[in-house]
């Protein structure tokens, strides 16, 4: 048998987070809103944050907008961690969902002399083999430049 490299970009959906982990799977990016507080939080948690409500009629999954702008990137040149290395140079980047929490995640097709603080970013996600996904792969949310139309 041949060894294969343990990979670390795997997510490991447990019975709470499947909810999102499925959502991306079809392409749609869920956020935690609280009811109590009227606040949204990313990454998942089964209790608010904010007011540290965890009342699951309160605190529920919500669709998000998908829009975002970029708050800061570092640009990756060398990743030793399996599938990283393959992917480098990559943008690893912290984005302003619209809804207002901040995510961690990575800008995709755009140059890095195109990064701009503030600049408006779209949802999209990139789909992979292995995992727990339903067809033995998953999908992880990152980020694109919204087009500007002329």
């Amino acid at each position: 048998m041949g060894s294969t490299a343990a990979r670390s970009d795997v997510p490991e959906a447990d019975a709470f987070t499947r909810v999102y982990w499925d959502a991306c799977a079809e392409g749609r990016l869920l956020l935690r809103r609280c009811d109590a507080c009227g606040r949204a939080h990313h990454y998942p948690r089964e209790f608010c944050p904010y007011c540290w409500n965890d009342d699951p009629d309160v605190v529920r999954w919500q669709a998000a907008s998908g829009r975002a702008v970029l708050y800061t990137w570092s640009v990756v040149h060398r990743n030793d961690l399996p599938p990283f290395g393959e992917r480098t140079p990559y943008v690893a980047a912290v984005v302003d969902l619209a809804e207002g929490p901040r995510m961690m995640t990575e800008v995709v097709e755009c140059g890095e002399g195109e990064l701009r603080v503030g600049m408006e970013l779209r949802v999209a996600f990139r789909r992979e083999e292995g995992g727990g996904g339903s067809e033995g792969g998953f999908a992880v949310p990152v980020f694109r430049p919204v087009e500007r139309r002329a």
